[in-house]
């Protein structure tokens, strides 16, 4: 399939890929908040283990569109082998350092299924679980744009294509967690659609920042 689509997008302003290979990895929430317009209520265990095949998806995308490509990447002109390692951990440090500064600045709250029934700490708790998947779309998006920024398609369309797929149970659960509070279906999907199109704004910032300094394809992977 790659073999086809990448000479065609290959036409393409990086740009333009990357904002619209973002913007469908993020509408995947939408695709997964889908069959609850159709299905009363998924289990628990259903969403448990959504949540696992996305976690494991996202883990294998990190390894093998992000750092190992960045170690690549910053091994160009380098003959110490350790200066690669350095630049690339300390690239994953500062993603880590902003999103625990993310978490300690942005309200948010990861949602935990209380009593049933709606009370307005049970509304104020869902909106902070929203906020919360909505806050870590961002950096997914910054990855997607890096990816294709760095000129490597076929990178960058595996890493969208694994954040799209990781997308779809958090978009499940999102709209099962609105459901829970007495929204409406419709309302419910199109809240978790909106999450993961946050996605696009933080590929736009990653190809941009890209087009005018190369040096930091590593440290952005």
């Amino acid at each position: 399939m790659f073999e086809t689509l990448v000479p065609w997008l290959g036409g393409f302003p990086l740009i333009w890929v990357g904002l619209g290979a973002s913007f469908l990895a993020g509408a995947a929430t939408g695709l997964g908040a889908l069959p609850l317009v159709f299905i009363r209520q998924i289990s628990q265990k259903t969403q448990d283990t959504f949540l696992g095949f996305g976690a494991g998806v996202m883990l294998a995308a990190s390894s093998f569109s992000l750092i190992i490509p960045g170690i690549e990447a910053a091994q160009v002109g380098q003959s110490n082998p350790w200066i690669p390692a350095l630049i690339v951990g300390t690239g994953i440090l500062l993603g880590g350092l902003f999103l625990r500064l993310s978490h300690e600045f942005s309200p948010h709250e990861h949602f935990i299924k209380g009593p049933e029934g709606a009370d307005p700490q049970n509304l104020a708790r869902v909106w902070l679980f929203v906020i919360a998947i909505a806050l870590h779309n961002l950096p997914e998006g910054l990855a997607v744009g890096v990816g294709f920024g760095s000129g490597d398609l076929t990178n960058g369309i595996s890493l969208a294509l694994g954040i799209g797929l990781q997308n779809i149970p958090e978009g499940l659960v999102v709209a099962a967690a609105l459901l829970t509070e007495k929204y409406t279906r419709a309302k419910a999907f199109w809240i978790a659609l909106g999450t993961g199109l946050l996605e696009p704004i933080g590929a736009l910032l990653g190809v941009a920042a890209l087009s005018f300094a190369a040096t930091l394809l590593p440290w952005g992977l």
